[in-house]
């Protein structure tokens, strides 16, 4: 269907001043919106932007947040004893200066204060001073470092509301479908109180609600659907990409001035982002960009994908191939390039050719070598579906491109998804650029500061704790093998167990979550597991994790989004005890892991149990090093795997802004990422 069908025809008659009456403002602001993100800097540009952001960490910016929060609360103090309906006059008056972009350094105080009193009033909820500080922290830009537990959920809600009065929407953009759908519900009184809608979009919001949805004042959704729904909007506005093309094109149709043809969407432009859990969506998901694809029918591409695996199976690693385990991609040898040739000249069709013959053997040794069932996938339904590396959730909507989905799916010996073709695609870190304001939370960013600086623009500010924190780190524990790793964490579990206190342990796979889980059944140890297979109690596992004697086993998604509440008569016995099953690639993981523990001032302890037979050391230290140093500096050699890890990340995604730039400069011409 035409974007014109969608949207109705008008009068070729349509006139300016006609068109300025009936276009709603979020669409010439959409069309009037530059085409793309701001290009990477070069040469002594990027060198000299380089030592800004090494610069950037020493601004005392945590010193004037906490400085002027304490502003917001004395002026609080003078609205506690206004009646509810002055201080709902207050807000209208408040919210008028905002819309008409009038609003002050003095204004802006007084707003906070205002949104602090009115949340205290419907919620109950008394932001506290360090609360206050990090959403003075994310209305100028910044991300805002704040501790597990200390209510980000709350805290978003200040900038939230000044962005909805400023008109031009706001998306809070949180790590899944079920914390955007609840926290929309759970924070609407706040926002109704301050005169403004808030609605949610997941996955399964159907078509026409994600407009209204999207034209709400605060609207909660994921980066992927928001991102999703941007490109969507980009196919369907075809080459009306700027204000002078959308409106020419609409009077050489004859459609009239402002009529809308060809420029239909769900979203009224990219204006106010707040992302929750900001390290995790601004750097994981980084190097992950987003595709909308159709399906491709190729019926011999698909035969040859399962033929594949039965030529595979002749290929021996070492002598036909070798495997890069830290690249992770396989690399045939000249053994292994004779043999796929000797193949070719013995085949018709597809395989006549070696180099096709030799991708599709790639592909399917790459299958059977590195992309591990409960680890990398699980088998659903009989399909095969992706579990994210960073947190181990499930992510049943997308699929490895280039043929290796259907050559994960040929190994499982399932039937074949058809091929796609890509319509349209863009990085999240492309699309996070195109915002006019982004800012964020998370309890983990700091190791990651130059980088938000460089890419997003966005500084980090750590701020303290509300309470002092109580939880002691045990440190590292590191053991021979990862059996004996397996029998140390059943070990520890029982011992804390023993005195009643609550036991999270965090493991890297789901696979891994499933053989300690053997491991503590063998124990005679009653535990629940919560990964990406058995994810259906998700918030009610996690949230009942603080009772006494509970043992809950987790990947780690483990409580992002959650609060551990403490059981009665917990604290006494000292908290909740965190076991890291595994080091993780990224420090920032591990921290988060620790952050379970001692949330809000409680008691707590914390302790990472590792081997050098885990897939970390194994993939990112070679193996030369593992050997001599492994026994004497074992802890040394984790820290040298994950730094290795970090390292090729972040290369990753600096070669992910590179293609950016690329295809900005190359297919700038095309209209649509």
């Amino acid at each position: 269907m035409a974007a014109g069908e969608l949207l109705g025809s008008r009068s070729a008659g349509s006139g300016a001043a006609d068109a300025a009456t009936r276009l709603p403002s979020g669409r010439w602001r959409r069309l009037a919106a530059p085409s793309g993100p701001p290009t990477p800097l070069r040469g002594l540009d990027a060198a000299w932007d380089a030592v800004v952001a090494c610069a950037v960490p020493w601004v005392p910016r945590r010193r004037r947040c906490l400085r002027r929060a304490e502003r917001v609360l004395a002026l609080a103090a003078g609205l506690e004893a206004l009646p509810t309906a002055e201080l709902a006059e207050q807000t209208r008056a408040v919210a008028e200066r905002f819309r008409l972009g009038r609003d002050t350094a003095a204004d802006l105080d007084l707003a906070f204060a205002v949104v602090r009193e009115q949340a205290t009033r419907v919620l109950g909820l008394r932001a506290y001073p360090v609360q206050v500080a990090a959403a003075i922290a994310m209305e100028r830009g910044a991300i805002a470092e704040v501790a597990t537990g200390e209510g980000k959920t709350l805290i978003a809600t200040m900038p939230a509301v000044l962005a909805g009065w400023r008109g031009r929407g706001c998306h809070v953009l949180t790590a899944n479908d079920y914390l955007a759908a609840r926290d929309a519900e759970k924070m609407r009184p706040v926002y109704e109180a301050c005169g403004l809608t808030v609605a949610s979009v997941v996955d399964a919001t159907p078509q026409e609600a994600r407009t209204a949805a999207y034209a709400a004042g605060v609207t909660y959704t994921t980066n992927k659907e928001a991102a999703a729904d941007f490109l969507r909007d980009r196919i369907v506005a075809g080459r009306d990409a700027c204000l002078a093309d959308g409106l020419l094109r609409e009077l050489v149709r004859g459609a009239g001035l402002g009529s809308g043809r060809g420029v239909a969407g769900v979203q009224r432009g990219l204006e106010h982002a707040i992302v929750d859990e900001a390290d995790a969506v601004l750097i994981d998901e980084g190097t992950t960009p987003l595709i909308i694809s159709g399906e491709a029918p190729s019926p011999g591409r698909e035969q040859a994908h399962r033929e594949a695996v039965g030529h595979a199976d002749a290929f021996s690693r070492g002598r036909d191939y070798r495997v890069d385990e830290r690249f992770r991609e396989v690399v045939m040898t000249p053994a292994g390039r004779a043999r796929v040739a000797r193949l070719a000249g013995t085949s018709s069709g597809i395989w006549s050719g070696r180099r096709r013959a030799e991708e599709l053997l790639n592909q399917a040794i790459t299958a059977r070598e590195l992309y591990l069932a409960g680890r990398d996938y699980v088998v659903q339904d009989g399909r095969v579906v992706i579990v994210d590396a960073f947190n181990g959730r499930l992510m049943p909507d997308r699929s490895w491109s280039d043929g290796l989905h259907q050559a994960v799916e040929a190994k499982e010996r399932l039937a074949l998804s058809p091929p796609r073709e890509t319509l349209a695609r863009i990085s999240f870190q492309r699309f996070f650029r195109h915002y006019r304001h982004l800012s964020g939370m998370t309890g983990t960013a700091r190791e990651e500061r130059r980088e938000l600086w460089k890419t997003y623009r966005c500084p980090v500010v750590a701020l303290p704790t509300h309470r002092r924190p109580q939880r002691r780190d045990q440190g590292i524990r590191i053991t021979r093998s990862r059996d004996s790793r397996i029998a140390e964490v059943v070990r520890d579990t029982q011992e804390k167990r023993s005195v009643g206190r609550p036991v999270l342990i965090g493991t890297r796979s789901v696979a891994e979550s499933e053989r300690l889980s053997e491991g503590l059944e063998a124990a005679g140890i009653p535990h629940r597991v919560l990964n990406a297979v058995r994810h259906g109690e998700e918030a009610a596992v996690v949230a009942g994790a603080g009772e006494v004697g509970r043992v809950t086993l987790a990947t780690n998604m483990a409580g992002r989004g959650t609060d551990i509440a403490l059981g009665e008569g917990v604290a006494e016995l000292g908290g909740l005890h965190v076991i890291v099953c595994g080091m993780n690639d990224a420090r920032r993981v591990d921290r988060q892991l620790f952050g379970r523990a001692a949330r809000q001032g409680e008691p707590g302890s914390a302790v990472m149990v590792c081997s050098l037979q885990d897939g970390l050391p194994v993939q990112h230290a070679p193996r030369v090093v593992r050997a001599t140093l492994g026994r004497l500096f074992p802890r040394g050699v984790l820290r040298l795997a994950q730094r290795r890890a970090q390292n090729r990340a972040r290369s990753q995604r600096a070669g992910v802004l590179k293609r950016d730039r690329w295809l900005a400069e190359s297919l700038g011409f095309a209209g649509i990422e």
